[in-house]
């Protein structure tokens, strides 16, 4: 008991003041099966850990980052302190901003601790593996299961949602700048390609169906403007297919690229105060550029927002009932810190 405590203890001084807002708990209710946008009225006000920013806004312009350089038992004590629930054999984290849940060989990993942070949670021979998880630059739920039977049924919950076009994953961004509809769906044909060394998604404008048999994949995704200030805008994303970046292009296609996008928000030039398409395989990832205005109101100098990280939090999941015609269960994990922060220096609120 004194050594499990000795960890936990260890993993709050890693992450010290900064994860409080993550270790607030994940709300779980029940939600209609056909609700598109189910953050319920309850639900629907500025997240409780917006209120944790107390300080000077120029003092810490990015509360709730994972620290830098963290070693491997460090990270353990991090992931530990970022569990938010545990239900049989689930396992909820609501994940910091910039950890990879995989990667190279050697690299440290959400993945590639998964059996030490078993072995923290007690569950001795029963290794976690990942269900459900956003992205390493975005933020949010990890759903893991220490079960492979049921790891199972909720991947094909996912699937044959998907195959159904009933959203289960909500995403809140936010964008430098302000979609032309409130709301609607953004349909896109995307591929991967190599280049400069790197792998980005390129849009594919009418692709044959040779194109889809080398690789692209028609994408869609609903989205709904909940608020709107200086510029910018609050957004909730459901994606109903899954394809690399597939929320950030989308938002560029709609010329508001989410904040902290430094690869692929160049593709979004302006001229004379009119925003424009840049064509995508000609330009090349660079750091986001902001303008005085809404730099003075994120309290930010240039050099701080070219750290700015990415505003995509996956804040919502539906999951299965026990029984078939049970009411899903909804999973909601607050926002990170400095999301929160970025919403209080631009007025917009969850109404």
């Amino acid at each position: 008991m004194r050594a499990v405590l000795a960890r936990e203890m260890d993993g709050r001084r890693v992450l010290g003041r900064v994860w409080r807002g993550w270790r607030r708990g994940l709300a779980v209710s029940t939600a209609p099966e056909d609700a598109v946008f189910g953050i319920e009225a309850r639900h629907q006000r500025q997240p409780r850990c917006s209120r944790l920013w107390s300080g000077p806004l120029g003092d810490q312009p990015f509360p709730g980052l994972l620290p830098k350089n963290l070693s491997r038992e460090e990270l353990v004590d991090a992931l530990r302190a970022a569990v938010v629930d545990r239900k049989g054999p689930l396992v909820t984290l609501n994940k910091p901003q910039g950890l990879p849940v995989t990667g190279k060989s050697g690299e440290l990993t959400l993945l590639s601790v998964l059996p030490e942070l078993s072995q923290s949670l007690g569950l001795g021979e029963q290794e976690l593996q990942v269900v459900r998880a956003s992205g390493k630059e975005s933020s949010g739920l990890v759903l893991l299961s220490s079960c492979p039977q049921t790891a199972s049924r909720l991947q094909k919950f996912f699937i044959h949602s998907q195959r159904a076009q009933r959203p289960t994953a909500t995403y809140c961004a936010v964008t430098n700048g302000i979609p032309t509809a409130s709301e609607g769906k953004i349909q896109a044909a995307l591929k991967l390609e190599h280049i400069d060394g790197v792998n980005l998604t390129v849009p594919v404008k009418a692709p044959s169906r040779k194109d889809i048999l080398e690789g692209v994949k028609k994408t869609l995704s609903h989205f709904r403007v909940v608020a709107t200030g200086s510029g910018c805008a609050l957004v909730q994303l459901q994606p109903l297919t899954v394809f690399s970046s597939q929320l950030q292009v989308h938002m560029v296609l709609q010329l508001c690229p989410v904040l902290g996008d430094h690869t692929y928000s160049a593709r979004v030039g302006t001229v004379l105060g009119q925003r424009f398409l840049l064509p995508a395989e000609s330009t090349k990832p660079q750091r986001q550029v902001l303008d005085d205005a809404l730099l003075r109101r994120l309290h930010l100098t240039p050099s701080q927002a070219a750290q700015l990280p990415l505003h995509l939090h996956l804040h919502r999941l539906l999951l299965p009932g026990t029984r078939a015609r049970d009411t899903p269960i909804e999973l909601l994990a607050p926002l990170p810190p400095y999301f929160s922060r970025t919403l209080q220096c631009l007025g917009l609120r969850l109404q």
